[in-house]
């Protein structure tokens, strides 16, 4: 696909989003340039905001002014305490994490870095390829190295780290340890915003990062509000002037102009909102909240499904948009602001799409990209954990088809005592049930310890499919909680452009690959596009009490010199335990097909099937008369979790593959490569036996 294919493809899919876009970047590059023009934010325009004839005023002033009821208001710590304490080990997970930032201590996507306590921090350096990003105006900078990687110094300087010291400052109960916390925030505040001046170097060129680094600073100089160390004029002076041109930064480079805005848009407003709202004397803050409550309620509805899926065609990132969303509608409630009932209805259904498709233990399928983006630095999570938001949800919301589950450190923080006594209250909701997300695109059958989440929709982004892998039939298999069929995950972005293209392929995901061509055509340079082309989509979703039956289809292949289409029933039988899978092939032509079962590790072995597995097989709809000599177990050896029966002919082996659990990780692992060459209609068949 050339540049200009890739263009007209755009213009198909959303030619209302691409005129807009065109408008967007007109009001853009004008608010940029009153931007360029504004009067910046120094001493005087504080004083003058903070109605003070001198610095030592402004501190007074503001520390009168502070009067909202937002979780890191000073005054919500003993509300935010007794709900800690009722968590078992929260306390000391906060602790933990509060140490960890006075060491200066960051892991980042599984590099550990130690500075030291006190030390300057190295904080424009990619510490995988060791390039350090100039300190250059943003826009001569060269962003993109071959080998290197802006998310990594971004990582700093979003200043979680700073959020984590208020952790300990608020959970520590020693006058001189909270002392010593106090001193790192302010050293490490100023050690950052010294070394990165405005519009200089990596920690500029994004705006989404900008935007979540205010938030952090606004809530962390929230929470330290109280400590003799943070209330000095030679610290809150310059920290209020940076928070005030991180917010006007922010709000003349609003990431709007894409033909789809997606989550960077939404991170823009979330960093205005909180920022605005926590300082509100800050000049341009009653705007930027406006602004920022209009944008999220516009977003909501044009980012979120009415069924409650994102519009980013990832499950990863449906977690990165539930925590923005979220954090947006708790503040605002505690300030008094309102998003209205549509976005808090959507909000809801965020919750509970977490809730269908993640398994007993928490974890979520890795459907699309996984970039292990969050936005809560409160608890350490892995990248695949998810369950903690339901019970989140259930607290925010009062909302008891939510309610279940463990009272989540996340929710003691933002929602402090209130929030626990509503979780309290509520009654555990039914286990959650097999549910069909047709705009989300995705499809997840539970049942006997199972759970099979299936890809088969829309790409997403409107079409523009950023965040989409080649995945459409694939899916992923729970068992009793534990991935054992997977999505292999990401692996990087702009580090290793081949690996990034790897990994979004076809052959990386467990689906059907046609004469070793891809679904939807990648464009090597565009590594965040994949336009719809593959028109995914479900023919039938069934849930019974012992059969839910899905199936699915795409006309990824109808494309071909002998046009091919693709149909894929899903069959979770749960009195059998057991899951069929029934791929039909409908066209022309003589056709090499293969298909692969990607695992999470290397504990998979060829064996012979017992009678008693190929009894349970063939009692199973649609799984094929007659099977493989050898079939393929799956899990520890001694401890399997499954056995994969193929039909005749189909041949399995197993291959050497790899696996990426989180962003900037891939670990060693295996795949089951079957396959045959037929010619349509033809029918390929198998089946997993829960062991």
């Amino acid at each position: 696909m050339s540049t200009l294919d890739y263009y007209t493809t755009l213009v198909r899919l959303a030619p209302t989003a691409v005129a807009k876009s065109a408008v967007r970047r007109v009001q853009g590059a004008a608010r940029q340039a009153l931007y360029r023009h504004r009067e910046r934010v120094d001493e005087a325009r504080l004083l003058q905001a903070y109605a003070a004839v001198s610095a030592d005023e402004l501190v007074n002033n503001l520390l009168a002014t502070r009067h909202t009821a937002i979780w890191c208001e000073t005054r919500q710590r003993d509300s935010v305490l007794e709900a800690l304490a009722q968590l078992p080990g929260a306390t000391e997970r906060a602790l933990e994490r509060a140490r960890v930032a006075l060491r200066q201590e960051f892991d980042v996507f599984g590099t550990r870095i130690v500075f030291g306590e006190g030390k300057p921090v190295d904080w424009s350096r990619d510490p995988v390829s060791g390039h350090a990003y100039p300190l250059e105006d943003v826009a001569q900078l060269k962003l993109l190295r071959p080998g290197s990687d802006p998310k990594y110094p971004w990582v700093l300087g979003r200043l979680d780290s700073l959020v984590a010291l208020g952790q300990g400052y608020w959970v520590e109960q020693a006058a001189p340890e909270r002392a010593r916390f106090a001193q790192a925030f302010v050293l490490q505040t100023l050690d950052f915003l010294q070394a990165n001046p405005l519009g200089m170097g990596v920690h500029w060129t994004c705006p989404m990062e900008i935007s979540l680094r205010a938030a952090n600073l606004a809530q962390a100089l929230a929470m330290f509000a109280d400590a003799p160390e943070v209330q000095r004029s030679e610290f809150l002076v310059p920290v209020l002037g940076a928070l005030a041109e991180h917010t006007a930064w922010v709000e003349a480079h609003l990431e709007d102009q894409g033909a789809v805005p997606n989550n960077h848009l939404v991170s823009n407003y979330v960093g205005l909102l909180v920022t605005g709202l926590l300082f509100p004397e800050l000049p341009g803050a009653p705007r930027q909240v406006s602004l920022a409550v209009k944008g999220l309620r516009a977003q909501m509805e044009a980012q979120v499904h009415p069924e409650g899926t994102s519009f980013e065609g990832s499950i990863p990132y449906h977690r990165l948009a539930v925590e923005l969303f979220t954090l947006a509608h708790a503040v605002g409630l505690s300030a008094g602001v309102l998003l209205g009932e549509a976005y808090e209805a959507r909000l809801r259904g965020m919750f509970a799409a977490v809730r269908a498709w993640c398994s007993e233990q928490g974890l979520a399928p890795q459907v699309g990209d996984n970039d292990s983006g969050r936005i809560f630095p409160f608890r350490d999570r892995a990248d695949l954990e998810h369950g903690y938001l339901v019970p989140l949800g259930a607290a925010l919301l009062g909302d008891e088809t939510l309610a279940g589950g463990e009272f989540p450190d996340e929710a003691a923080w933002l929602l402090g005592r209130p929030g626990l006594e509503r979780f309290q209250a509520l009654r555990p909701a039914a286990a959650p049930t097999s549910v069909s997300f047709p705009a989300g695109g995705f499809h997840v059958l539970r049942g006997a310890g199972a759970v099979t989440t299936v890809s088969a929709g829309p790409q997403g982004q409107g079409g523009v499919g950023g965040h989409n892998h080649n995945d459409k039939l694939s899916f992923e298999l729970h068992l009793k909680g534990v991935p054992v069929i997977v999505d292999p995950g990401t692996g990087t972005y702009t580090r290793e452009p081949a690996q990034r293209n790897a990994f979004r392929s076809t052959a990386a995901h467990n689906t059907l690959m046609v004469d070793g061509v891809e679904q939807v055509a990648i464009v090597p340079e565009r590594l965040f596009a994949l336009p719809e082309a593959a028109r995914a989509r479900v023919e039938m979703f069934q849930a019974g009490a012992e059969l839910d039956r899905l199936t699915v289809r795409h006309d990824g292949y109808r494309t071909l010199t002998s046009p091919v289409g693709i149909e894929r029933t899903f069959l979770l039988d749960k009195r059998e335990r057991a899951l069929a899978v029934a791929d039909r092939l409908t066209g022309t032509g003589s056709h090499q097909v293969v298909g692969r079962l990607h695992l999470p590790d290397t504990h998979a072995r060829l064996r012979t099937p017992a009678a008693e597995e190929i009894a349970r097989a063939l009692r199973v709809p649609e799984a094929p008369r007659t099977f493989e000599p050898l079939g393929v177990e799956l899990g520890p050896e001694g401890a399997a979790r499954a056995l994969v029966l193929f039909g005749l002919g189909l041949e399995p082996r197993l291959d050497p593959a790899g696996y990426s659990p989180a962003y900037g990780r891939v670990e060693p692992a295996r795949v089951v490569t079957y396959g045959v060459r037929l010619t349509p209609p033809a029918w390929l068949r198998w089946v997993v036996v829960f062991l």
